[in-house]
């Protein structure tokens, strides 16, 4: 299992990019591939071009897509994962919220397991990462009906019982990492995701954004190396009233403030340019020059 990055993180040296290896037909960003050695093609120019983790999934989580079975899963990502796994140094992280998936994507050798529900849509999931002893992404996310706009797929605003949506998230998170520590994951392998694009709507997104620093000083989080995926999302769309392939500059904007706001990890489509952007921001907020 490659070693992954708690020193780097408890000094906040500079920001880990996460290359999107969609093998999907109906990805909501439209890079997704479902031939195997496409796929694998791709993750290995995203390692060249300077990713740090490349996350492997084989379902779309757009906001109105439809389930497929986790056998269906399991063909789209078990071979890409293997493949990449015999044939790359970088951690591998599987992007599923089944047990058996991520069961079968860690043993062929993926390293994180990244759940966009947290471990809540599958009773299984908690016990596979810690029999492992994985990392997991813990993403926060909520039932939400979905909407279409000439930008794309999206939702409404949505009601949360505290109407302040940072405190909202940050108080279902720290409930999720609690979970995750009881079914026996340590806590220096929990990453928390506040889940720009799932379950929000463009004003909570956007605050969620505004505010992202108020995860780093949270006292039941701060301790926790924080992701974020904005990467071609519906807030960038809704925001510049662009589709998705022209917001690649919007996306950057995203990922620079994320890392001035305390972000340690970035999911992206695009990572040679995220990969520019989040180095030179490093070099201006953290004081330092990496080749990676």
């Amino acid at each position: 299992m490659p070693i992954l990055f708690e020193m780097d993180f408890a000094g906040g040296s500079r920001t880990y990019i996460m290359g999107i290896v969609n093998v999907s037909p109906d990805s909501f960003s439209g890079d997704g591939v479902m031939d195997v050695d496409a796929a694998v093609a791709q993750g290995l120019r995203f390692v060249d071009e300077g990713a740090d983790i490349l996350d492997v999934g084989g379902e779309s989580t757009r906001p109105g897509s439809a389930r497929i079975d986790a056998d269906q899963e399991l063909v789209r990502v078990l071979p890409v994962i293997k493949q990449l796994a015999a044939r790359v140094k970088v951690p591998l992280s599987i992007d599923t919220s089944r047990a058996v998936v991520a069961q079968r994507a860690l043993d062929a050798g993926a390293s994180i397991v990244n759940d966009v529900w947290a471990m809540t849509r599958d009773v299984g999931m908690a016990n596979v990462i810690a029999a492992h002893d994985a990392y997991v992404v813990l993403m926060h996310n909520r039932d939400a009906p979905p909407r279409r706009s000439a930008w794309g797929g999206h939702y409404d605003e949505v009601e949360y019982e505290n109407p302040d949506i940072v405190r909202a998230v940050a108080s279902e998170l720290a409930s999720r990492v609690e979970d995750a520590t009881r079914a026996g994951i340590s806590r220096r392998k929990i990453i928390i995701d506040p889940g720009i694009g799932f379950g929000k709507g463009l004003q909570q997104n956007l605050e969620l954004l505004r505010r992202l620093h108020e995860f780093k000083t949270d006292a039941a989080l701060q301790d926790l190396p924080l992701l974020i995926g904005t990467s071609r999302k519906s807030v960038i769309g809704l925001t510049l009233n662009l589709p998705v392939p022209e917001r690649l500059e919007g996306t950057l904007a995203t990922l620079v403030w994320c890392i001035a706001q305390g972000a340690d990890m970035v999911r992206v489509h695009d990572v040679q340019a995220a990969v520019r952007a989040c180095r030179m921001t490093d070099a201006v907020m953290r004081r330092r020059t990496t080749d990676k």
